[in-house]
């Protein structure tokens, strides 16, 4: 079992957006290529995450398939051109490799915004997906549980996860400063490009429902709203919808501003308006503070914020790899003991074996008190013949030495005609 654990990854770090795109899985997807992972290779602990910048699949299996899982993936996809783009992956060959990487996506080292809270929970779903399909072994739950422990760790005693470091995800906080927590501001967000998308997808993640979209290209702002069940609006209606919104967000390509000072002084305003222009050039007239009500943030204040998150993640990094650092030590000894665990059993079996036989020849002269007596007697005698064993065979374990006391063991009781289970009432 040790070392068998491996991954195949594609991600933004490897490959353009338009590459991930083709290879991107959905859950469906997901779910029928783990099938087709145990069917056809007979691939063990298996974990495939897909999310928009990344793409990658973590098995065990006593041969290394990165190569023929990365044609699968490809042809599942209909590219039949596999070569080309296998230089899109990355191969992680050995289980130290596989194991590292998969602790630095799920805390969020790897993530385009350092420090991502979107990333556990899309783990979490992949994880989930494997557990219920039966493809998560004891390996992979006490590897995901590490895991998940460490995050919880990272998010407690380092700056890891503070604030906002990417522009969308900063607007998004600023909005709930703005209004209050807990409030439900009506948003309105003009403009679908990556930023508006990304926007939307924080909207969702913060629970904000009462959401419009507006976008010149209509069928755009519908599938993003069918996506998390915002309102669509026509980009003609836009004086209108802004005088309905509590918070405008503006990230929209144009030469001259789109709102305007004059638009807004015709709409008499009687509330509070926020307005946020994430757009470059600025779609939002700098002017339009003079109106009464009215509160502008533009990209530069977004982003100063952004970058001060940013900053104090990237200080972080050294604290948050020592502690991912010493919880893959404590899974690797774990997974270490993994191996001599079936030796254990038996040894504990042959045992018990020796023990029940020799009871079994002096119980007829015996009363059930004095059989029970000597039930406890002989299970003590066999606990503390075991116990010497068994911590030297998980300390051979962790100095990497497991193997010859394995043989040893094997050797002098014959253990290889034990079953590898624990006897019942050797406990």
């Amino acid at each position: 079992m040790y070392d068998s654990f491996k991954a195949i990854s594609l991600s933004h770090k490897t490959a353009p957006l338009a590459v991930r795109e083709l290879i991107a899985l959905n859950e469906d997807e997901s779910k029928q290529l783990l099938i087709q992972l145990q069917e056809f290779f007979g691939a063990s602990e298996l974990l495939v995450i897909s999310t928009c910048n990344r793409t990658e699949i973590y098995y065990s299996a006593s041969q290394n398939l990165n190569r023929e899982i990365a044609r699968l993936l490809l042809a599942g996809k209909g590219i039949t051109s596999t070569e080309e783009y296998l230089s899109y992956f990355r191969f992680f060959d050995t289980q130290v490799e596989a194991v590292q990487h998969l602790f630095e996506v799920c805390i969020g080292l790897h993530s385009q915004v350092v420090g991502d809270m979107q990333i556990p929970n899309q783990v979490k779903q992949a994880y989930q997906a494997s557990a219920d399909l039966g493809m998560a072994g004891p390996f992979l739950h006490r590897l995901m549980h590490t895991i998940f422990f460490t995050n919880k760790r990272v998010a407690q005693e380092t700056s890891f996860r503070d604030g906002a470091a990417s522009v969308s995800y900063a607007a998004v906080e600023l909005i709930e400063e703005l209004v209050g927590e807990g409030a439900s501001p009506s948003v309105l967000v003009v403009g679908l490009g990556e930023i508006g998308a990304d926007v939307c997808e924080n909207l969702a993640a913060r629970k904000l429902n009462r959401i419009t979209l507006c976008n010149r290209t209509r069928s755009k702002a519908e599938a993003l709203a069918a996506k998390h069940q915002f309102r669509v609006a026509d980009f003609g209606n836009l004086a209108e919808e802004i005088r309905n919104a509590d918070v405008v967000i503006a990230s929209v390509m144009v030469e001259e501003p789109l709102i305007t000072t004059d638009l807004l002084s015709s709409l008499n305003l009687l509330t509070f308006k926020y307005f946020i222009d994430l757009s470059v050039p600025r779609s939002i007239e700098a002017a339009i503070e003079q109106v009464p009500g009215v509160l502008l943030y533009n990209i530069d204040h977004i982003r100063s914020r952004a970058d001060e998150a940013l900053n104090r993640r990237l200080a972080a990094i050294p604290q948050v790899e020592a502690i991912i650092e010493q919880s893959i030590s404590d899974f690797n000894d774990w997974s270490k003991e993994m191996i001599v665990s079936p030796t254990i059993n038996k040894f504990k079996n042959a045992l018990e074996q020796i023990r029940k036989e020799e009871i079994a020849r002096h119980l007829k002269n015996l009363t059930s008190e004095e059989s029970e007596k000597i039930d406890k007697i002989t299970r003590s005698i066999m606990q503390k013949i075991i116990k010497m064993p068994v911590l030297q065979l998980k300390a051979a374990c962790k100095r990497g030495e497991a193997d010859t006391l394995i043989d040893v063991l094997t050797d002098l009781f014959d253990l290889e005609k034990q079953p590898n289970d624990v006897a019942h009432g050797s406990h």
